[in-house]
């Protein structure tokens, strides 16, 4: 119980103008509900000056016919008011709609002048012109690159590309601190040796 009674009231959300839209309407249906009723008796008085006629009462029928005239003009006076009424709400409720239009308008304004004011029309520039130099360097590495890496090379920087993104230590293979061995001179002169003994076989072949 002490939570329900502790418990704040929500701030309402009911404008001036909810409000005034909602006694409109509630005026409109009352005057709606007026017309229905005054309807339903000059439909029922068009019956009994009928009935007086034949009766042969002329004066009262005559009298029936001319209140009922009078609420006819009555009539007319309440359908002009209804559409009065309505085309008030339908304003109303239009100009509430142009005001959320004008108060987002209002935050995009704002929203820009911001962003204008942390950016300026230089920072923008000097940020294009950054960019066309870092596109026009990587071009030209890429060119420089483009006939001197065959085709291993282009798939091993792949690959260690790959390594990088998932996060992985690529191993590279270490270069060797040693100097090449020579080759010793018997084994230089092993193939002119045998490219003399061939040179018979050749020849015999040849004739």
């Amino acid at each position: 119980m002490g939570n329900v009674f502790g418990r704040k009231s929500r701030p309402t959300r009911v404008t001036e103008q909810d409000r005034a839209v909602l006694q409109l309407k509630q005026q409109r249906d009352k005057l709606k509900q007026y017309q229905k009723r005054i309807t339903l008796q000059l439909d029922r008085e068009r019956l009994l000056a009928k009935q007086l006629l034949k009766d042969g009462k002329k004066e009262k029928a005559l009298l029936l016919l001319k209140k009922k005239r009078y609420q006819d003009q009555l009539l007319d006076k309440t359908e002009n008011q209804i559409s009065n009424l309505e085309r008030m709400v339908q304003d109303i409720e239009f100009m509430q709609i142009e005001m959320k239009v004008i108060e987002g308008l209002q935050v995009g304004n704002d929203c820009l002048k911001s962003m204008h004011e942390i950016m300026s029309i230089e920072d923008v520039e000097k940020i294009l012109d950054e960019t066309q130099e870092s596109i026009e360097y990587q071009r030209q590495i890429d060119e420089m690159l483009a006939g001197e890496l065959t085709q291993e090379d282009e798939e091993a920087a792949l690959a260690e590309l790959e390594a990088i993104t998932q996060g992985e230590d690529v191993t590279l293979p270490e270069v060797p601190t040693e100097p090449i061995p020579e080759v010793p001179e018997a084994a230089k002169a092993e193939p002119e040796r045998r490219k003399a003994k061939d040179t018979p076989d050749r020849e015999m072949l040849t004739a």
